[in-house]
């Protein structure tokens, strides 16, 4: 039996951080909503857009290719967040690390001139 409080003290350590993880923003907010002042006008519950009144209606349609855009730049700055922690131990991975971050470049780049070929990447 004694062999099993590392085993409950795991998940004890998880539980207090699950209970801390959803308690803490909960007491955040519910304090932020006490102690904020709540005085709405109708002047305060209009539409807000740079400094001017709204013109037409904000539901816009936009192009699907700023989405794209959106993401391909997500996709390639997630590709630097894997290359950091590689470029600071590459003397100790060796070779075989090297030819693995050669290939996921190379996997990038088809990437890349796949979206340039169909266009992805023009803007307007």
């Amino acid at each position: 039996m004694d062999s099993l409080y590392p085993y409950w003290n795991n998940y004890l350590i998880i539980v207090v951080f699950l209970l801390l993880g959803s308690l803490l923003p909960a007491v955040a907010l519910t304090i932020g909503r006490l102690l904020r002042p709540h005085a709405p006008t109708q002047a305060k519950m209009t539409t807000y857009e740079s400094g001017m009144d709204p013109f037409h209606d904000s539901r816009i349609q936009f192009n699907v290719r700023y989405y794209i855009f959106a993401l391909m730049f997500v996709i390639f700055d997630v590709e630097t967040v894997f290359m950091y922690p590689w470029a600071v131990a590459y003397e100790k991975l060796g070779l075989f690390a090297l030819i693995e971050m050669l290939i996921f470049v190379v996997m990038l780049l088809i990437g890349l001139m796949y979206a340039w070929k169909k266009g992805v990447l023009k803007w307007t």
